[in-house]
């Protein structure tokens, strides 16, 4: 492509309706899904969990772009961001994931030091916007794995689900239009370039494996002509410079402070979410167990504060067992005619799926996983963990282990209690993540109140939610009144904070 063309794709036109925007580092290693700052540990593959009546995030995320120099210290700037921002659930998207697949010619060139790296050409644009689109909306993504010693994408690929915050960075952070558009803060990192040349040396021999004559020679070539090109002319896009890069701690105190602001309307709009609808009719894709005397007197002796713990087990386990069969009854048949020992015919029904799957909200939804397997045969079993934020009162994803080809199949999704509906929503939106068809959802709780079912309902119509009984109200802590307690804390035998929600277990049940 000619420099034009390239200068073309580099430069929005000035006065554009929406200012441009630019991002910061993020990591290339696809596990662990976290990223440790001096202070704590911060999960990325976490995902908002308020979702609109179409099932998607009620808000976009909100995406801030780092650009810089090579070795100009984003990645350093977007971990002091991070950590400042006290937000646990964060992407980090780093351009270095989607350099483009080289040919066999440009392979020997780069083993040379002879590839321009440093170009816009060199980057995978069309992959980085349909990804980073995807994630503003909340779905889930696979980010390609980058190998730098060998120049060439690794097989397998990283999943990322999304988050309230996405940090993007790269050194051709704005050197694409519709990649502009996507960015809702741009910062760009300012340093010396004899800081940047050292810090490259540094890198590439110790990390990379290159000789300094190597690194020099691309230097040389490439990556300083790159920057008086490309890089340096966008720095009058962004929103904030950071000159310095770490050591400018006012600028990233006036990042963090516009960050949480819009975070704030993201926190007003799940609350809205949570009361609407609430004194709407329990909607149709909900079933109840029928409320025999058998059914009752379980109720009634699970939920006795005096229980002791062996027989709240104990009853919770027959409840189970009565909740996994009747959710089973709902499952889709058909006619199938077999014959009997005598010689008869004898009109039936069989199951008209593939296969079923049981997913449990950790931790108390695995309590269920028994009395499915009691009654499935050679049924599969993924878990997704989910634990609320005691400082926030939003649920977050810590952990997800699902089946293959999970798509093909009636999905029962376990929990003991459903309070506010949030982790539930979540795990709905995790499946559907996985391709999983709303309609073979099944959500099953011992106990619901009103407030979950709505919400649940609500996001995703589609959803077939099944329980024992449903309670009217949910206090101010969240706890289903009259509920039935923290129920993994009294199943296990553990203690919880009294501060703690009844919603799926450390929503906690």
């Amino acid at each position: 492509n000619s420099s034009a063309e390239s200068l073309d794709r580099l430069y929005p036109t000035v006065g554009s309706t929406k200012p441009p925007r630019k991002r910061t580092t993020s990591q290339c290693k696809s596990e662990p899904p976290l990223l440790r700052t001096s202070k704590r540990t911060i999960y990325t593959a976490g995902r908002p969990p308020w979702y609109n009546e179409h099932g998607t995030q009620s808000k976009e995320a909100f995406v801030i772009g780092l650009g810089g120099g090579s070795a100009s210290g984003k990645t350093t700037v977007a971990t002091m961001i991070i950590e400042a921002l006290d937000v646990p659930w964060v992407v980090l998207l780093s351009m270095d994931s989607f350099y483009k697949v080289l040919t066999k010619q440009q392979q020997e060139q780069a083993a040379s030091n002879d590839f321009n790296f440093d170009h816009p050409d060199a980057f995978d644009f069309d992959l980085i916007i349909a990804t980073l689109k995807k994630l503003k909306q909340g779905k889930s993504v696979k980010i390609p794995i980058y190998d730098f010693t060998t120049h060439s994408r690794k097989k397998e690929w990283k999943t990322l689900y999304g988050a309230n915050v996405i940090i993007f960075e790269g050194i051709m952070a704005f050197a694409d239009k519709e990649l502009l558009k996507l960015l809702d803060l741009k910062i760009f990192v300012d340093t010396d370039s004899d800081i940047r040349l050292v810090r490259r040396l540094r890198r590439d021999i110790s990390e990379r494996g290159r000789d300094i004559e190597g690194v020099i020679k691309q230097y040389n070539k490439f990556v300083k002509p790159a920057f008086d090109q490309y890089i340096q002319p966008t720095m009058r896009l962004a929103d904030i410079v950071v000159p310095r890069g770490s050591g400018n701690t006012v600028a990233i105190d006036l990042i963090v402070q516009h960050v949480h602001s819009q975070l704030e309307e993201v926190r007003a709009a799940g609350a809205a979410l949570a009361s609407a609808h609430q004194c709407h009719p329990l909607p149709q894709t909900l079933s109840v167990l029928k409320s025999t005397p058998q059914v009752r007197g379980m109720h009634t002796i699970i939920r006795n504060k005096e229980t002791s713990r062996d027989e709240f087990i104990f009853y919770s386990k027959r409840l189970m067992r009565l909740l996994i069969e009747h959710a089973l009854s709902l499952l889709p048949f058909q006619s199938c005619t077999v014959q009997t020992p005598q010689g008869h015919d004898y009109e039936g029904r069989t199951y008209s799926g593939k296969q079923i799957t049981g997913v449990s909200i950790l931790r108390a939804g695995e309590t269920m996983e028994p009395a499915l397997r009691a009654v499935c045969k050679d049924v599969r079993i993924g878990t997704i963990l989910i634990q609320t934020n005691c400082n926030t009162g939003e649920p977050e994803l810590h952990y997800l282990r699902l089946p293959k080809d999970i798509s093909e199949d009636h999905v029962i999704l376990m929990d003991c209690t459903v309070s506010t509906g949030a982790a539930a929503m979540m795990a709905v939106r995790v499946l559907l993540d996985h391709d999983v068809p709303e309609d073979k959802i099944f959500l099953l709780s011992l106990l619901m109140a009103e407030m979950g079912v709505h919400s649940v309902a609500y996001a995703f119509p589609r959803v077939k939610i099944i329980t024992t009984a449903v309670d009217k109200k949910v206090n101010d802590l969240f706890r289903i009144i009259p509920g039935i307690g923290n129920f993994g804390d009294r199943y296990f035998g553990t203690d919880a904070p009294p501060d703690w929600s009844d919603d799926e277990d450390a929503l906690s049940t």
